[in-house]
């Protein structure tokens, strides 16, 4: 005979799985909850740089998740898009980022974006990352993503974040796991970026040679996730050096 289970005991079971899942998570993470708490207080505290200069030169869109929105700065001036409008004063940004955004979410901020912007500035994919988007639904949405940034900018970059596997909020076994899944993603960015011909700037480097690793207390926020404000100017000098400004600068 099939015994029966009440509501309030599957209930029960569910919310016992929640907890099993969330304490593992804890223990892999090496965080404790006070890293988390950290990211959820940077998060609640963030706002996305916007400029809106009277006789704009250029029009910018900005589109993403956290680090978009500058998250782990001090000021959203010390964010990406904040340095971009802190060195060009003349340029209109408008950033529709926002924290917690998969690249399905950047699809959707591109579909409510106007057009005829000289610049679509697309940084995304931590949390596909960290949230095991599968590669193939991945794919489509980069690729998806990029599509749509073409239709509303002359000039379209795609910045994903670094290697997340290298952020001191995962420790190993996870941050193996982080590390294989970050460079999926760039591997999905550099084809979806070739195949449309946009451009593509790296920021995923050998542990040895990334600064967030060698400069760790320095360019990571207090969450060990996000960059702090010497963070983003190491993203912004990098986003220079690789050449994805200079289309629009004389």
């Amino acid at each position: 005979m099939t015994r029966k289970t009440s509501p309030h005991h599957n209930a029960t079971r569910r919310w016992a799985t929640l907890a099993a899942v969330a304490a593992g998570a804890l223990l892999l993470t090496g965080c404790a909850p006070w890293r988390m708490w950290a990211a959820a207080d940077l998060a609640r505290d963030a706002r996305p740089y916007t400029a809106q200069p009277p006789q704009p030169t250029r029009r910018v869109l900005v589109v993403g998740d956290s680090t978009a929105v500058g998250t782990g700065a001090s000021t959203a001036a010390d964010s990406l898009p904040g340095r971009i409008g802190q060195d060009h004063p003349q340029w209109r940004i408008d950033n529709l980022a926002a924290n917690g955004a998969k690249f399905g979410d950047v699809v959707q901020q591109l579909e409510r974006a106007g057009g005829g912007y000289d610049l679509v500035l697309v940084l995304a994919g931590g949390n596909d990352v960290i949230r095991f988007t599968s590669e193939d639904t991945l794919r489509d949405q980069v690729q998806q993503a990029v599509a749509l940034a073409r239709r509303k900018g002359q000039q379209v970059v795609l910045m994903p974040c670094g290697n997340v596997g290298h952020a001191p909020f995962f420790v190993p076994p996870l941050s193996w796991a982080m590390s294989r899944r970050s460079e999926a993603l760039h591997a999905l960015a550099r084809e979806a970026a070739s195949a449309q011909q946009v451009h593509y700037v790296r920021l995923l480097k050998p542990r040895d040679q990334d600064p967030f690793v060698t400069r760790s207390q320095e360019l990571n926020a207090a969450d060990g996730l996000h960059p702090s404000s010497a963070g983003y100017a190491e993203w912004y000098r990098e986003l220079v050096a690789q050449g994805a400004l200079s289309s629009l600068t004389p």
